[in-house]
Order: structure tokens, then C-alpha cells, then sequence
């Protein structure tokens, strides 16, 4: 069930770890195709496992972003007609690829998946859908709950903006060379009620300085941020972690 794989270079700085799998390219495919797009965006093309099913998606707009020039090459030699849609630059530092919404699908690099997440969320008025593979461990604390061990900054910060959907994990053994993790794939689509809160900027302070240290009573945790009257509210007994994001967010109003 694995397309032909021909060797390329891997660049252990890039993150590097080729998909391979023709089945998980198709499952990604399919699950893509579930919401109606005309523009996509692949983040991280690599040897081109997905670009050569995405490059066929009839009325959409493809283009793909590759940091890594001789990846760039070879997607230009092996699919001719992607040629004129890769963008060679830097995901992180790029400018939004088009005008009004689009959709964004890609094998992350692990070491900035994150990052990658974070900045979607800069363009989320204008992102119709994600899906992405990421390492197991990163695409379980995206998702989790209040109250696991797991749930984080991260969780808060793209909860709050995004509905989170865990799809399926993936074996080691889809890519070229097995990394030594194992991964899963993941869809975020934008809340259509998005959590109402002070400002952006005041939720991100909230919550990283609250999981900051998670294991203080958030009264201890976020003193700095709050009158001492309105630290004596019973909400401040808990930790971090027990609150949802909606208590993130509400909290906000009340910060300095």
C-alpha cells in the first residue's frame, strides 16, 4: 500500500521525515475533501506523497510552501504541473498565500508544528479547515480536555479559536525514514463562536502565565494580573488545568 519512494536527502534540521503511505495520504485526502474548499495551501510538501493527489483536485487553487530547495527541484522535475505553485521560503515567514478563505493541509515538521499552529491562527478568519500530522504527543495535548495532565497552553490557546478534531494515528512505519515517534493527523476548523474575551493578547498572558506554574493554585499562579479583591473569588482555588477555556476567557475581563 506504499507509492514508489525514490531517495532524496533527509534534513534532520528541517524535521525531516518523508510520508510514504499511499493509504494515510489517501485517508488525509478524504477527510479534506469532506469540506467543500477552491484554495489550498500544503505546508511541508517534502517528497511529494500528497502533492501528487492534491496537484488532481479538480476548481482548486493549489499552492504548497517548501523551505528546502532540493525538495523544491525535485516536486518541479516530478510534478511539472506544480511547478508554477511552490512557493520556496520559509512557512513561518511567509505572507498569506491568497485572498479571502482557503484551507491548509501538510505532514509538519514536527520541530515547528507549533509554530505552524500558531500561526494559522493569526490568519483564521480567512482559514476554512486544517488538517495536519503531527507527533502523536503535540497532537493529543492540541486536543485534550480540561482536567488531563496533557492539557496545556497550547490546548487553551487553539481551543479557543478552533474545533479540534483527533482523526487517526499513523504508524512509524508511513514514513521514510521511521521516525522514532509515532504520529497522528488532525483537523482544526474555526469556531463559529469563537470565546469572547478581553483581547487576544490578554488571553495569551492569562494562560501562560497560569500553566506556568500548573501546580500552584491559580491565586498563586497569576497574582500579578489581578486586583487582590478580585483574587478572592473561589475560581482562584483551582489550577490551571481545571479550567476551561471558556473560564480563560471569561477571566480575561477582570485582569489589570
Amino acid at each position: 500500500m506504499s507509492s514508489s519512494f525514490r531517495p532524496l536527502q533527509l534534513k534532520k534540521s528541517l524535521g525531516q521525515h518523508f510520508l510514504k503511505d499511499e493509504s494515510v495520504c489517501l485517508r488525509i485526502i478524504a477527510y479534506l475533501k469532506e469540506q467543500p474548499f477552491s484554495h489550498l495551501l500544503e505546508i511541508g510538501p517534502g517528497a511529494g506523497a500528497l502533492t501528487r493527489f492534491l496537484i488532481t483536485l479538480e476548481g482548486v487553487d493549489f499552492r504548497a510552501v517548501e523551505i528546502d530547495k532540493e525538495k523544491e527541484e525535485y516536486l518541479k522535475i516530478n510534478f511539472p504541473s506544480v511547478r508554477d505553485r511552490i512557493i520556496g521560503m520559509d512557512f513561518l515567514k511567509m505572507e498569506k498565500p491568497f485572498d479571502g478563505q482557503f484551507s491548509v493541509v501538510g505532514n509538519f515538521p514536527y520541530n515547528i508544528s507549533t509554530e505552524i499552529l500558531f500561526k494559522l491562527m493569526d490568519w483564521r478568519t480567512d482559514i476554512g479547515q486544517v488538517i495536519g500530522m503531527f507527533q502523536k504527543e503535540v497532537a493529543q495535548r492540541i486536543a485534550a480536555p480540561p482536567g488531563n495532565k496533557i492539557y496545556g497552553v497550547t490546548s487553551v490557546l487553539i481551543q479557543a479559536f478552533f474545533e479540534v478534531e483527533y482523526l487517526f494515528e499513523v504508524s512509524a512505519q508511513a514514513f521514510q525514514p521511521p521516525p522514532k515517534v509515532r504520529s497522528a493527523v488532525i483537523r482544526l476548523t474555526p469556531r463559529k463562536d469563537p470565546e469572547k474575551m478581553k483581547s487576544a493578547r490578554s488571553f495569551s498572558v492569562l494562560v501562560k502565565t497560569a500553566f506556568n506554574q500548573r501546580r500552584k493554585t491559580l491565586r498563586n499562579a497569576v497574582k500579578s494580573l489581578f486586583a487582590k479583591d478580585i483574587l478572592q473569588d473561589t475560581a482562584f482555588n483551582r489550577r490551571a488545568e481545571e479550567l476551561s477555556v471558556t473560564e480563560f476567557a471569561e477571566l480575561t475581563w477582570k485582569m489589570n
